[in-house]
């Protein structure tokens, strides 16, 4: 995202100063030292930003006034980062009339950042499908090309830039009206092919096993019933064939649940599966199916925690 809207008309010598980035603090040390290196696909592009803050009070000790903030942690870094943004009290400067656009896997991430009890006009959601590779720090590969969406109701001026720094870079962004159709649609195809990928251990190609045919046709069955609770009505075949066919495109991508176990860290299941069957719970509606991946998933997840200390 950092390299998406950045503008080579708002560069000086070559280096970015309309973005700022703000992250782990091994990962900006090194885009700070050596500049943020984006692969896509076969090209490879070599950023300097002028902006690269470890800690939001460095943010605050800068003169980088953000217009927008896109967040892209992890969904259950979620409250962390309310915390973070109390503390540092930018919220009542520079960050007063920022727009925020949650930017993330999983549901439930609008209901996570209410805390900071922002109006309704700042805080925006939205979600992307591409397939990205953290091979180390300072280097961001990409892996798979999709859309961008964010909600409609975004300000008009934000609107207008996004779009053209999208275009220019020939990537796709959308500002819809059916927001929460789309976001059901890629929480369809993540409560499959995140698990099923995670616990095999295996790229998405996987999904389209014949062995695994009915807990795929299971997983979608029951989340197709919850979507219905919320108004979101999808037929079971087309469901299917959307997320065969996002399996299918991205056969050669690792998930990101897949990469975050490896790695042994906590994986946004709760989001995802887990969002489906508390959903579930509240309408009566049996889910054993996304139970069985949850559970099998957080004991996943514990285990690689246990090897890893071991080790």
């Amino acid at each position: 995202m950092g390299y998406l809207l950045s503008q080579s008309d708002n560069s000086v010598n070559g280096t970015i100063e309309n973005v700022a980035l703000l992250g782990r603090k091994s990962h900006m040390e090194k885009i700070r030292d050596l500049g943020l290196q984006v692969s896509i696909f076969e090209t490879k592009k070599h950023l300097r930003f002028k902006y690269c803050f470890a800690d939001p009070a460095d943010l605050r000790s800068s003169d980088f006034y953000p217009d927008v903030v896109v967040i892209c942690v992890k969904t259950y870094s979620v409250p962390a980062v309310c915390e973070e943004l109390k503390e540092s009290g930018l919220l009542q400067e520079r960050l007063k009339d920022a727009v925020f656009i949650l930017l993330m896997n999983g549901m439930g991430n609008r209901e996570a950042f209410d805390s900071l009890g922002l109006p309704d006009r700042q805080v925006l959601e939205g979600i992307t499908i591409m397939g990205v590779r953290f091979s180390e720090d300072g280097v961001v590969e990409l892996k798979g090309k999709g859309k961008t969406v964010v909600e409609e109701k975004i300000r008009e001026d934000l609107r207008r830039f996004m779009a053209k720094r999208f275009l220019e870079k020939g990537f796709e962004i959308e500002f819809a009206q059916d927001f929460k159709e789309q976001q059901y649609s890629k929480l369809f195809a993540n409560a499959v092919i995140n698990p099923i990928t995670a616990l095999t251990r295996r790229e998405n190609g996987i999904v389209l096993s014949a062995a695994l045919k009915r807990t795929v046709q299971a997983l979608i069955r029951e989340a197709v019933a919850v979507a219905a609770t919320e108004g979101i009505r999808r037929e079971e075949k087309s469901v299917l064939e959307m997320v065969y066919s996002v399996a299918g495109k991205t056969a050669a991508n690792t998930s990101s649940m897949l990469q975050d176990m490896l790695k042994g860290r906590n994986t946004e299941i709760d989001s995802i599966n887990g969002y489906i069957i508390r959903q579930a719970r509240k309408h009566n509606i049996d889910v054993p199916v996304n139970e069985a991946m949850y559970e099998l998933v957080k004991s996943a997840t514990s285990s690689d925690r246990l090897s890893a200390k071991k080790n």
